[in-house]
């Protein structure tokens, strides 16, 4: 994020909230979202319009247009995904968590909401579609097999880096055979490299998995099983960096990074099935992006 001014570490802070209390306490998280009355429950959410609005004033760029989208998604998430709850309480998935996946997944590949937010501000508001998606999904829908958790163990770290080490000569072969990858010497110092792993581990592999990994595949798994979901999961992850890297092929569909990416989710997906741990296919996302950013 661009310009770090006091206040916009300030919205930061706040919108890092809602991760931290899921990650860290969910089941508490949920129950205080339980005891709420049921309009309440609802509503709470649209408080996530206020980061907008503190942004949007300090740089004289407030739109109602913009002001109504942030109180209303989250409201409507909420209350879609309370109704998923109750047309299927065995939580095999429900249209409902189809279309609210597909709005989520779309408002941020495709940058609908960008306008609303300064240059180099757009991650504050991707980070409020992650807080809207929690808060219904976890707080709401109370989705069973996440495992999204910021308590690390040991195992994450072991089943992450497995899942790099098999990950590794498979992109660099094939990377490099399609020309995506492009090898070059970059010693960072200690310090820089260790904020950035951990910029990449918040900011980058913990939205995407929580995403691809404990709200998509999850919920494939209970429709069409472990195999196909991990799949399923994997392409569609792939296809959502179909526009990246256009600095490289301007104006053309990246398919190159389409494959990558799509094989790379299966062996993200595998870190997130063993033990059902978001933190496992993370640790393996963050190492290949972070490798990636400084040799390749």
């Amino acid at each position: 994020m661009q310009n770090a001014t006091p206040a916009a570490i300030a919205v930061l802070v706040v919108e890092l909230a809602p991760a931290a209390a899921f990650g860290f306490a969910a089941d508490r998280a949920a129950k205080a979202i339980a005891r709420r009355p049921g309009t309440l429950r609802i509503l709470l959410p649209a408080l996530l319009v206020l980061p907008y609005v503190a942004i949007a004033m300090l740089q004289h760029i407030f739109r109602w247009q913009w002001f109504a989208l942030y109180a209303l998604l989250p409201a409507w998430i909420a209350w879609l995904l309370g109704q998923a709850t109750t047309a299927d309480p065995e939580q095999r998935g429900n249209w409902r968590d189809a279309v609210i996946l597909l709005v989520l997944g779309l408002a941020v590949d495709l940058r609908w909401f960008d306008a609303a937010w300064p240059v180099g501000w757009r991650g504050l508001g991707n980070l409020l579609l992650v807080d809207a998606g929690l808060y219904g999904f976890l707080g709401i829908r109370r989705l069973t097999g996440t495992g999204f958790d910021f308590h690390l163990r040991w195992s994450d770290w072991k089943t992450g880096l497995r899942e790099l080490s098999f990950f590794a000569p498979v992109v660099l072969l094939l990377g490099l055979a399609l020309g995506f990858l492009q090898p070059h010497r970059n010693l960072p110092a200690i310090g820089k490299a260790v904020l950035q792993w951990a910029g990449i581990f918040v900011f980058v592999a913990v939205p995407e998995e929580l995403f691809f990994r404990a709200w998509v595949q999850n919920l494939l798994e209970r429709r069409v099983g472990r195999r196909a979901a991990l799949v399923t999961a994997s392409i569609l992850f792939g296809l959502s960096h179909f526009n990246k890297r256009l600095d490289v092929n301007p104006g053309h569909f990246n398919w190159r990074y389409v494959l990558l990416a799509t094989i790379a989710g299966i062996f993200y997906g595998r870190a997130w099935r063993e033990q059902r741990r978001v933190p496992a296919s993370t640790i393996t996302h963050t190492f290949v992006d972070w490798i990636w950013s400084w040799w390749f």
